[in-house]
């Protein structure tokens, strides 16, 4: 197999021009040894960040696209979010809920490579998962995902997790034990941070491992030029075969680059230079959809759109804690610990409007629990949330002892991409009587803020790291008050707490939804965020891809995608 021709690090080419250009003396990558054309190779952007190729850290969609492409894990998830079998053939969990077993396949390999004899990838065995899920978890790795095992698996007195917590029972079984049953830990285990990696290229490369990862994957990495493109060849020796035997991957090379700019990104699309696209933003999303979310006619059979649920809830959070917060911070901090001012500012709200005039409709208004629509628990006629009431939000303010006479005054605290939504409910709220000022912060001090408890009402977002509705509800679990957990507004309720216990520990599925709903209500009545919106995602796809099928969880797999 002839490489791609190298990049020149010394030439200053646009991702533009280097899309096209690097096509040029591809050779086979497949194993009939035909020449590769643009029509077996795959091009997708990534503007934002992409900090590494180690599982490790795929903490974010840049490097959680890049990984799932080199790597597999354990299980994965179908397109309906359900786990399945990947590197494990079969799987049991025992009565208790607390014993995992895996059995292995024998035809998953490595990549070839050098760390290896010969250079030939050497078949995965369960130690090779112990070696990967303790590495997780050992400080020296400095990975944000131990908490995925954390808390979950069988710990020492101390908190630490035990010695025998994961168990290579032989080099194809494995067995994880828990402390006690968590039901959503087997879809835990499709995310990336799960994939299996070997110690001979960790050893070898150390930190360096982020660019010189090796896989189990569908396609194998073979050059990383930073900040211009990333390739990726196809892996021969991938262990997956279609319906008709067929080895996969179909495609012979994936292209990875970084236009950072949006509009530069969506006409390299329009040009066909880039085969997908996701996520696009308000110009283009304008320029190709009118504000109820039809395609003009413009850009009808040009190419493929698809809006489709997204795991994401974009919310308003009201901190319950005054402890950190100091000046307008405070009042507004101290006023929001009425709950009928926390109610009035949902009702306040015209969420389906707000989608109209500024999304498009890419999005489902808020008007049930924290769950977004997508999650199989949701339910918005047993979870009733808010909808548009002006009266009803001034009957509360008034009861709350505000009115023309003594409007209520708050600060809000935002960053640049949500300050134009922000206007919008300043706008909403003044017609009700309050008075809202706009903070706008940078991301990262947006965060450290609310993280520390210093904002008393501030916009967020939370994006599902598994599909289950645990993963949400967690935010207001009085156990994982921010900064070292997830409950940013520091909520706390006793019946609550108590039903997310329960659920923890229940396995039949209709029951536990039917507890998640229970504490989706109290969310609700209780009030410490105002859901805004459940997202959606809309993706764009060449007419000549095929087999590239969305999910909630906007995973990028393209095992199974062709191009015509």
């Amino acid at each position: 197999m002839v490489p791609l021709l190298p990049f020149s690090r010394r030439a200053a080419v646009s991702a533009l021009f280097l899309l096209p250009g690097l096509l040029v003396g591809l050779s086979a990558c497949t194993e009939s040894g035909a020449p590769t054309d643009a029509r077996r190779v795959f091009r997708y952007n990534q503007p934002e960040s992409l900090t590494s190729l180690d599982p490790a850290f795929a903490r974010n969609q840049a490097n959680t696209w890049a990984t799932t492409q080199l790597y597999n894990g354990l299980v994965e998830l179908d397109d309906s979010l359900r786990p399945g079998p990947s590197l494990a053939r079969r799987y049991r969990i025992s009565p208790q809920g607390t014993t995992y077993t895996f059995w292995l396949r024998p035809d998953a390999r490595f990549h070839d490579a050098a760390v290896f004899a010969g250079g030939k990838g050497r078949r995965v065995t369960a130690q090779d998962f112990v070696y990967s899920f303790r590495r997780l978890l050992d400080g020296a790795t400095a990975s944000p995902g131990g908490w995925i095992f954390r808390g979950k698996v069988l710990e020492k007195v101390g908190g630490e997790p035990s010695d025998t917590c994961f168990v290579a029972v032989n080099d194809s079984t494995l067995r994880i034990h828990l402390k006690e049953p968590f039901i959503p830990f087997l879809g835990i285990l499709t995310m990336p941070y799960a994939y299996v990696v070997p110690h001979e290229a960790v050893d070898k490369w150390g930190k360096d491992f982020r660019a010189h990862p090796v896989g189990t994957g569908p396609f194998q990495f073979k050059e990383w030029d930073e900040g211009n493109a990333i390739i990726y060849h196809r892996n021969p020796n991938y262990w997956k075969k279609d319906a008709q035997g067929k080895r996969l991957p179909y495609l012979d090379a994936v292209q990875i680059t970084f236009i950072q700019d949006r509009k530069t990104e969506f006409l390299t699309f329009m040009q066909s230079k880039l085969d997908f696209l996701s996520g696009i933003r308000s110009g283009s999303r304008d320029l190709i959809m009118y504000p109820d979310g039809t395609v003009r006619e413009d850009f009808r059979g040009k190419f493929r759109i698809q809006k489709v649920p997204y795991l994401n809830t974009e919310y308003i959070g009201m901190q319950q804690d005054l402890t950190n917060l100091r000046g307008d911070n405070l009042e507004t901090g101290r006023a929001l610990q009425d709950k009928r001012v926390r109610q009035a500012l949902n009702y306040a709200l015209n969420k389906p409007e707000l989608l109209a005039y500024f999304l498009n409709n890419v999005g489902q208004p808020g008007i049930s629990g924290f769950v977004p629509a997508s999650l199989p628990s949701f339910s918005a006629a047993k979870v009733p949330g808010y909808t548009y009431q002006l009266a009803r939000a001034r009957q509360l303010l008034a009861a709350a002892g505000y009115g023309p006479g003594k409007p209520l005054r708050l600060r809000l605290n935002t960053v640049a991409e949500t300050k134009e939504l922000c206007e919008y409910y300043q706008k909403k709220w003044a017609e009700v009587g309050v008075l809202v000022d706009i903070d706008v912060n940078q991301g990262a001090a947006h965060g450290e803020l609310i993280d520390n408890g210093r904002a008393a009402f501030f916009t967020r977002s939370w994006l599902g790291d598994y599909p289950d509705a645990e993963n949400y509800l967690a935010l207001f679990y009085s156990p994982n008050f921010a900064p070292a957990g997830p409950n940013k507004t520091h909520f706390k309720n006793a019946a609550y707490d108590r039903l997310y216990q329960q659920a923890k520990l229940e396995q039949d599925d209709t029951k536990r939804y039917a507890l998640y709903q229970q504490m989706d209500r109290i969310v609700v009545e209780e009030c410490p965020v105002i859901s805004v919106y459940y997202d959606e995602v809309v993706r764009l796809t060449q007419n000549n891809v095929r087999g590239l099928t969305p999910n909630p969880m906007n995973q990028l797999v393209l095992e199974r995608v062709r191009k015509e």
